[in-house]
C-alpha cells in the first residue's frame, strides 16, 4: 500500500482538495485499496474544521465531495507516509525544517512536479481570492494528481 499525505498551510483548501481528487482517481481505476491518502496543514489554526465552504462549492461543481476535517502535520507523519506532497515552496521549507531525518526529507515532493498539462511553480492558495482561484487550483490538482497516480500505481 502506498501512503500519500498532501500538505498546505491550513488544510482547508488545497490539500483536502488534492486528497479528494487523488482518492477519486484511485477509485475510478479500482485501486483505492492500494492507497492510504490523507492531508494535513502546517498550522493547526483550523484543526477539526471542514474544508473552506468556497472550496467545497467548487469541488461539488466538479463532482467531488470533500469529507476531510483539518488536522495539523505531525512529525511522526513522516514515518507513517511514503510521500509527503507540498503545495508551494513555503510548505517545502517548513516540512524540511520539521523532518526528523534526511530520509524523511527525501519523502517531500512538490505537487507541481507532477503537472503534465499545466505550467506552474506552485499551487496558489485561493483563500484570499475569488472563484477563478479555486477553479485554477482544481485544474492544477486534477492534472498533478493524475500523474502522481500514474507514477505510483504498480
Amino acid at each position: 500500500m502506498t501512503k500519500i499525505l498532501f500538505i498546505c498551510l491550513g488544510n482547508i483548501c488545497r490539500s483536502p482538495m488534492a486528497e479528494t481528487i487523488f482518492k477519486h482517481i484511485a477509485e475510478q481505476h479500482g485501486a483505492d485499496d492500494d492507497y492510504f491518502v490523507d492531508s494535513a496543514g502546517l498550522i493547526g489554526f483550523h484543526a477539526g474544521e471542514p474544508a473552506d465552504e468556497r472550496m467545497q462549492r467548487h469541488a461539488r461543481r466538479h463532482g467531488y465531495h470533500i469529507t476531510h476535517r483539518s488536522r495539523p502535520m505531525r512529525e511522526y507523519d513522516f514515518a507513517d507516509f511514503d510521500i509527503v506532497v507540498a503545495m508551494d515552496e513555503d510548505n517545502v521549507s517548513r516540512l524540511n525544517r520539521m523532518a526528523p531525518t534526511l530520509e524523511a526529507q527525501g519523502k517531500i515532493v512538490r505537487m507541481t512536479d507532477y503537472l503534465t498539462h499545466h505550467t506552474a511553480d506552485h499551487v496558489p492558495d485561493p483563500y484570499y481570492g475569488g472563484d477563478s482561484g479555486f477553479e485554477h487550483v482544481i485544474e492544477l490538482l486534477e492534472d498533478a494528481c493524475a500523474e502522481l497516480f500514474r507514477q505510483t500505481n504498480h
